[in-house]
């Protein structure tokens, strides 16, 4: 019985999965500046003259309170796998309580600029966010990254440490350093594995590493966001801007810096995350399977991070504000609300 049960809920799975592939097929192909996508507010643009040589384009919303404005600012910071788009629910709820948030693609991602050449570090994204923030006038901000934002928002933090009033880190990757396990791969390999990129494929990846094998429609739009251009003539653009930070990620850790950080930190930590990059390319098993164990790693970097606070998730994996957004947001505008000495 129990065998055939999972016969029926593979069957019921693999249906699934047909139907949404041909209803996102029917959907428009993405240009690769997302100009034929309608974001959850709207967006504005800022030049960044010269940067690296090129004339670039920041795109960003900038999102005013409801209603009793406290004052207070938020930036989020997306990861890399994802725009600036996914907040919107996270967005709502600051505005709820009274926070204008700020919520920018950086360049290479989403709306924002795909230059044919560009160094990625995480000092230049954090620089170009910088002027973002003199743009819309805002010399203080709590800072809020997930995933790859987390390692940028650190970065940020301690670059700037006087402009960050409170950090929050949301499964961040970079708390351990993976070039120390996993072979480097060329940036021309992962240039050839971003080519490949499609909808069943990013779809496995998301269901495997990010939702325990838990599908639900909503998660569809962000498999969308970042496999709705591979048709498009400019694909390689964005798939070259994707293998470059890669690198970046892969090869600019933040961790050996943590007990750097100056200002109050709260982590919110999925346990059951194991996002590790390279780990496929781990040979021993052994080794393999150490990587990527968040319910380690979130205990771990609290002890780097001076005077930090953490929020376990329980059987929450990469993205609790997506997965698991009401038991996400209440501890981090509690953290928010929090008087700090």
């Amino acid at each position: 019985m129990d065998a055939l049960r999972k016969i029926v809920g593979l069957t019921l799975l693999g249906f699934l999965s047909l139907t949404t592939l041909r209803a996102q097929e029917n959907r428009p192909v993405l240009d690769i500046q997302l100009s034929n996508y309608t974001y959850p507010f709207p967006v504005d643009s800022l030049l960044l003259p010269n940067n690296q040589g090129k004339d670039l384009y920041m795109y960003y919303m900038d999102i005013k309170p409801k209603q009793n404005p406290n004052g207070e600012a938020v930036l989020l910071l997306h990861g890399k796998n994802f725009n600036g788009a996914y907040w919107k629910t996270t967005v709502d709820a600051l505005r709820d309580a009274g926070y204008r948030v700020i919520v920018p693609d950086q360049i290479g991602f989403g709306k924002s600029s795909k230059p044919a050449q560009y160094q990625f570090t995480f000092q230049q994204l954090a620089m170009n966010t910088d002027a973002l923030l003199s743009h819309v006038q805002l010399s203080e901000i709590h800072v809020l990254g997930h995933s790859m934002g987390g390692m940028l928002a650190t970065r940020y933090a301690l670059m700037y440490p006087e402009k960050v009033k409170k950090l929050i880190l949301e499964n961040p990757i970079g708390l351990e350093d993976w070039k120390l396990y996993a072979p480097y791969q060329p940036i021309d390999k992962n240039y050839a594995s971003e080519l490949k990129a499609d909808y069943a494929s990013t779809k496995k990846y998301q269901m495997e590493f990010y939702y325990d094998n838990q599908w639900k429609e909503a998660y569809d739009e962000w498999v969308y966001l970042l496999t709705g251009w591979v048709n498009h003539p400019d694909y390689p653009r964005v798939a070259w801007n994707n293998a470059l930070t890669s690198d970046m990620i892969f090869t600019q850790p933040v961790l050996y810096e943590f007990e750097h950080l100056s200002v109050p930190t709260l982590l919110v930590i999925g346990t059951r995350d194991r996002t590790a990059i390279g780990k496929d390319r781990v040979a021993d098993p052994k080794v393999r399977a150490k990587m990527g164990q968040y319910q380690e790693l979130g205990n771990e970097t609290q002890k780097k991070i001076p005077g930090a606070a953490l929020v376990e998730l329980e059987n929450v994996g990469h993205l609790p504000h997506i997965e698991a957004f009401e038991r996400f947001m209440p501890p981090v505008l509690e953290f928010l609300k929090k008087k700090m000495n």
